[in-house]
């Protein structure tokens, strides 16, 4: 690639960049949504973080983890016990931690 195929391609990309992040503060007013799409856009940070957590815990190398013996699954439901319990970010937390270093460090899992 010479010099100014490189300089295009990064002012390029910056102009992009710029444009899709800005793109919400161009307009003088905010746009009107539909409700059903504002009660859509509700759920999506709940969606994005199960999508994120819920692969992290059931599988392991690709597969579908095949025992109980695993530390995040006791970790997993310790935690959510103590969210029911006393809905704590930090201290569901600091209890999925303390299951789950025990478990994976000390026998293993």
């Amino acid at each position: 690639m010479s010099v100014w195929e490189s300089l295009f391609t990064i002012v390029g990309l910056a102009a992009i960049t710029l444009l899709t992040r800005g793109f919400f503060m161009l307009p003088q007013r905010e746009w009107p949504l539909p409700d059903w799409l504002r009660r859509g856009l509700q759920y999506a940070p709940l969606a994005a973080l199960a999508a994120v957590l819920v692969p992290e815990i059931v599988m392991r190398d690709g597969q579908l983890i095949g025992t109980l013996a695993d530390a995040r699954l006791p970790a997993v439901a310790a935690a959510v016990a103590f969210y029911a319990w006393r809905p704590n970010l930090l201290g569901t937390i600091a209890v999925g931690m303390a299951v789950y270093l025990p478990l994976h460090i000390g026998l293993g899992w």
